[in-house]
């Protein structure tokens, strides 16, 4: 043992610390090569274990964090509600002040006037006020493709509930005409193969949006780890994960991670 000990020493010569000052100086033993190697290898490995798990756990919050907004929405619906005679806030619209023009929606309103740069407020679920930036889903990082909103990702169920000036019912329901509130949805995650949307369609044709076509632009976008979240009528929000791609316009058009909610319209009705 002592031959060993003796050789070791000879093989990695220590050094030597200690003070100026009359204390002994005592041996520090380096660390090899190899063990520093070993020390980076077992590193990078944790890190590639961890990363993972890590990455998983950051979505799940963006999923808390999305369903908390549309949960609000809800809540602000049936708000809106109780002041506007039972009516929700219609989808879309458009009106006119001189020539100013006021491009409404449900999320967020435009305001365009000659000579002014582009305005945009809170839309008419807020009645012009709050804060803009709940319309954002965080995880989606998409173009809006509406106009110049500086937030994007939710939709509005639009074939039955808020429907709008160009729907074939343009006046939006009442909320005492659905007859089970905990299974129709109001608002969700909305994306298309062209970005977001926030006009949510129903499969099937309804009385509501007979004449509509091109329902694959209105799905719902499955991005939170394949989930997707909605907000329904009675103010709860849930996540789903099945995801159906059959619709007047033909599965084939449904974007790749996209879906309807429902095999048919039974998550959109008033039913």
């Amino acid at each position: 043992m002592m031959v060993l000990a003796q050789d070791s020493v000879r093989r990695h010569p220590p050094r030597w610390s200690g003070r100026s000052n009359g204390e002994p100086l005592h041996p520090v033993m380096g660390f090899s090569l190899i063990e520093l190697l070993v020390v980076v290898s077992i590193v990078a490995l944790l890190i590639g274990v961890l990363l993972p798990a890590l990455g998983v756990g950051r979505e799940a919050a963006r999923r808390a964090v999305c369903l908390s907004q549309q949960r609000q929405m809800a809540i602000a619906a049936s708000t809106y509600t109780t002041e506007e005679r039972g009516y929700f806030p219609p989808a879309h619209g458009m009106d006119w002040s001189g020539t100013t023009t006021f491009h409404r929606a449900w999320d967020l309103t435009t305001i365009q006037a000659p000579g002014r740069p582009d305005e945009v407020i809170p839309g008419t679920l807020w009645r012009g006020e709050g804060i803009e930036r709940i319309q954002q889903c965080p995880s989606y990082g998409g173009p809006a493709n509406w106009l110049v909103d500086p937030y994007t990702g939710y939709n509005y169920n639009t074939s039955y509930v808020g429907r709008g000036t160009w729907e074939s019912i343009p006046h939006p329901a009442r909320i005492d005409e659905i007859g089970t509130p905990a299974g129709t949805a109001l608002f969700g995650d909305g994306q298309w193969a062209g970005g977001a949307n926030k006009f949510m369609r129903a499969p099937y044709p309804n009385p509501a949006d007979r004449t509509f076509t091109g329902r694959w632009a209105g799905t719902q976008g499955f991005r939170h780890g394949g989930q997707t979240n909605a907000a329904f009528a009675d103010g709860h929000g849930r996540s789903l994960h099945e995801r159906f791609e059959d619709n007047a316009d033909g599965a084939g058009q449904v974007a790749v991670g996209t879906g309807f909610l429902s095999a048919d319209n039974r998550l959109y009705d008033l039913e």
